[in-house]
């Protein structure tokens, strides 16, 4: 596949991300994270590893819909690195009836026997 239709893919990861958390689908939206010991998931001067403890993460941080708000990505910069991984830029946006945090995150996307998985998140809130 060449470097186009790998941007393509990974651009759908973020797409399918931002409905499973506009449905208010946490489990849908950490989904689409590798399923493995090795995700890492960096923030708030913390790392945590794996899946299960992503999701147990945003469960605790927006345990409702009210919480989760509506999310967009914005300011996305996709970078092909090789057929099988991939380096995105971006800014998320949360929309909620009281704020509207944002912030930066860096990706890392590997291709996997499921598809396209996010393997490295660096999300950073905007002060």
């Amino acid at each position: 596949m060449d470097h186009e239709g790998i941007e393509r893919e990974v651009r759908l990861v973020l797409e399918r991300q931002a409905e499973a958390w506009n449905a208010g689908d946490l489990p849908a939206f950490v989904s689409d994270y590798l399923d493995a010991p090795r995700l890492r998931f960096v923030s708030g001067g913390s790392a945590l590893y794996g899946a299960d403890d992503l999701l147990a993460r945003y469960q605790q941080n927006y345990p409702d819909r009210a919480a989760m708000g509506t999310l967009r990505f914005s300011d996305l910069d996709v970078r092909v690195l090789s057929p099988d991984f991939a380096f995105v830029f971006g800014r998320y946006n949360l929309t909620r009836e009281n704020d509207a945090p944002t912030g930066l995150f860096t990706l890392l996307v590997e291709r996997t026997a499921e598809g396209w998985r996010v393997s490295h998140d660096h999300t950073s809130a905007a002060e």
